[in-house]
This record gives structure tokens, C-alpha cells and sequence, in this order.
């Protein structure tokens, strides 16, 4: 992302992100640094929190640019949290307010992934999905939003799915949860106009993470195919798209070229595919 002194934010302001010990989350930490911003991570895993702050802090003191000067006031705050709880959020924005964490920019990054048939589904983890993705992200937009409109800026981004347009079997709680946050981020986004705050929401498609459970070979053939995009594209699609406080992204021209091909699909074919499909099927 480009980094002009326009956009910079002089580490004077939190970015808040969740699922913030690894993978996109990692990035989206890495990227929100770089534009100085100081980082409030959260996560269950402790072990990768710790792992997330050591390497932005690193990054911010290797820059050796313009932005070095303004460098020493970077911070980070991590609060190791299981973000499928009721009180995740309060517990968030507790930690917030006690380190005077003025956070400019909220990313509900955290979530999780199974291919399996609801009712075969552990009822814990069925709770846990809903929970992590739309309970906690309604939560956190509840605590930070009106202090954003208070402070008269501020940017929310939500990560929704490709999979909101398919409540299909075997992703059918992945997908609706999904389509619950494309549905809420309209609605709020709508409610912020002439605020001052913005509310983005990315439809990724396939993003080539640890998150689906693909072997290898899966993964580099989904990439091939267009299917899949890399970690770096999506963090990056998303973010610019936020800072623009635009509405929504999805990078990935075959995602454009399918969606509305994917609403139209009968029931009996998503029945005989799900069937072929049954060695993705994930094991609890």
C-alpha cells in the first residue's frame, strides 16, 4: 500500500485486530503498523500474539525512512481473549480504555471454518461459529463505533465471504453466518453516513490460508486456477478499499465471474456435489 504522509497516522491512533496471531490477521497487524498506526491484537493464542507483536515491533524499528523520526511513540497492546464468548467484546474494550487505546480503526478479522453437514456438526462448534462471527464483531462495532462518531473519523472492516451467496450444504453455517455480516454492514454502514465513519465489508473467496485445510497441492492448483488469492492480495484489497471507505471488495475476477452464476444453481446439483465432496469433509 502506498505510504504518503496524507494517509500516515503517526502512530497517534489504534487499529484494532482480531485473530491477530496468525495468518491474515498477522498481515493485516503488519500493514496497519506500516501506515502508523499503533496495534491493539487480540486472540486466543497467547504464543502467536506474542509472536505478531515481536515481529511488528522489529518491523517499525528497521524503518529507516521519513516515518523514522515519529517512530519511537509506536505501541502495542495484545489481549489474549476467546473472542466466542458473550463478554469478548466488553472484555476488548475494557483493555482499550485502560491502556488508552484510541482506536481509529476496527478489523473483525477472527473466525473459523468446517465443511460438514449441520446436523452431523458438534453442537459447541456450531455455537462457537456464531459466536466468533456475528456475536463479537456486533459486539466490538457496539463499543468502538459511537466513540468513533464522537471523534468524527474512524473505519470499520468486516470480513464477510464469497460464501454469503452460498447456503449451500457443507458450508451452509460458514456461508449464512457469512451473509449475517454482509447484511449488518450494509445496515450499519448506512447508519454512519456523514459521521465520519466508514464501514467496509471484504467478500473473499478462497484466500490461500491454513483456515479451509487444503493439502498443498489443492491449494497451489486453486491458485493456479484464480480461484485462490494469496494472503498479501486480499490483506491489501481489503484495506485499500477501507481507507477509500468504499463499501466492500472482492478481489479475484473468477469470484466476480461465478457469484451470480452460484445463486442459480439447482438443488440437485449442489446435492450431487456435495456427495463427491465428501472426502473434505472435517473431522471433529
Amino acid at each position: 500500500m502506498k505510504r504518503d504522509r496524507k494517509r500516515f497516522a503517526y502512530w497517534r491512533s489504534f487499529a484494532l485486530v482480531t485473530g491477530a496471531a496468525s495468518g491474515m490477521g498477522r498481515v493485516y497487524a503488519g500493514r496497519l503498523s506500516a501506515l502508523g498506526y499503533n496495534l491493539l491484537l487480540v486472540d486466543i493464542n497467547a504464543a502467536g500474539l506474542e509472536e505478531t507483536a515481536s515481529e511488528v515491533k522489529s518491523d517499525v524499528l528497521a524503518i529507516d525512512d521519513w516515518r523514522k523520526e515519529y517512530s519511537p511513540a509506536f505501541r502495542v497492546v495484545t489481549c489474549v481473549r476467546d473472542l466466542s464468548l458473550t463478554d469478548a467484546a466488553a472484555t476488548v474494550a475494557e483493555v482499550a480504555d485502560r491502556e488508552e487505546c484510541d482506536v481509529e480503526v476496527l478489523v473483525n478479522n477472527a473466525g473459523m471454518f468446517f465443511f460438514r453437514e449441520i446436523s452431523e456438526v458438534p453442537q459447541k462448534y456450531l455455537s462457537r461459529m456464531v459466536m466468533l462471527h456475528n456475536h463479537t464483531p456486533l459486539m466490538l462495532c457496539r463499543e468502538f463505533v459511537p466513540k468513533m462518531k464522537a471523534r468524527g473519523k474512524g473505519y470499520v472492516l468486516n470480513i464477510s465471504s464469497l460464501a454469503a451467496w452460498m447456503p449451500w450444504p457443507g458450508v451452509g453455517m460458514y456461508g449464512n453466518t457469512k451473509r449475517f455480516i454482509r447484511g449488518f454492514s450494509r445496515s450499519l454502514r448506512i447508519e454512519c453516513r456523514g459521521t465520519g465513519v466508514s464501514v467496509t465489508a471484504a467478500y473473499f473467496g478462497a484466500v490461500d490460508t491454513e483456515l479451509f485445510g487444503l493439502p498443498p497441492f489443492y491449494r497451489r492448483l486453486a491458485r493456479r486456477l484464480g480461484v485462490m488469492v494469496s494472503v498479501d492480495r486480499a490483506v491489501d484489497s481489503a484495506l485499500n478499499a477501507m481507507f477509500r471507505r468504499r463499501r466492500g471488495t472482492m478481489p479475484g475476477v473468477v469470484n466476480h465471474i461465478f457469484r451470480p452464476v452460484m445463486v442459480l444453481l439447482p438443488d440437485s446439483f449442489l446435492h450431487w456435489l456435495y456427495r463427491r465432496l465428501k472426502f473434505a469433509w472435517t473431522r471433529f
